[in-house]
């Protein structure tokens, strides 16, 4: 597999990309080969989280589910951030139950994870995805473990290039999400950045994959 997208809402059937397809519990979707699923700050239905629970809960223990997610908090929701934090606790603790990564949703609010995960000693792999903000805000987040997913902004804002060039080789993935630009497009930017070709950015991703996941990628 040349190529991992970690963070994409719809499949391309692209034979070259290894997808992390993200999933709702309510509207999961059996045929999809590899995906995450949780629920997301945006969309907490407070009726449901205890069945959304049971539902992310045995879709961990299926081997095509890489990760729990997207998750996290969001000041910038109308749902209420106690709940919100509610509901990331329960679905971080099954992640750490089950021993999978987790792909988190953050706006506003890195401070708040950051703390949730110190609180809850979680020890699993933790990755902030469509990161927009400045080395101020991503420094004590690699200095406490997360990984950085650049995609969408990364495209769109020449100004993360500091950003990006600060963040470890072994620390980093890069994703779609909902933009027409193609994975490709997005490891090509990354390479130019670096100052690398594009073979030594698959093959930094691919040992991030490795250790994330605990799968190759070049097997897949």
């Amino acid at each position: 597999m040349k190529y991992f997208n970690f963070h994409i809402h719809k499949a391309t059937n692209n034979p070259e990309v290894l997808e992390l397809i993200n999933q709702y519990p309510q509207e999961f979707d059996g045929t999809i080969p590899f995906y995450s699923i949780g629920i997301h700050p945006w969309y907490i239905v407070e009726e449901r989280i205890e069945s959304d629970l049971a539902i992310i809960e045995s879709k961990l223990q299926d081997p095509k589910c890489l990760a729990v997610g997207e998750c996290g908090l969001d000041k910038r929701s109308e749902i209420g951030m106690e709940l919100q934090q509610l509901v990331f606790e329960k679905q971080l603790l099954l992640a750490q139950k089950y021993n999978k990564p987790v792909v988190i949703h953050c706006v506003a609010a890195f401070q708040e994870v950051l703390e949730t995960k110190k609180r809850l000693q979680i020890a699993v792999p933790m990755i902030i995805h469509g990161f927009s903000k400045k080395i101020q805000v991503v420094k004590p987040l690699i200095d406490h473990g997360f990984y950085i997913s650049f995609g969408k902004y990364l495209l769109r804002n020449p100004e993360l290039e500091t950003v990006f060039n600060s963040i470890p080789e072994d620390r980093f993935f890069l994703e779609t999400d909902t933009v027409a630009e193609t994975i490709e497009e997005v490891y090509d930017l990354a390479a130019k950045y670096k100052g690398q070709t594009i073979s030594q950015v698959q093959q930094t991703i691919s040992n991030n994959f490795q250790a994330v996941f605990k799968l190759d990628l070049d097997s897949k």
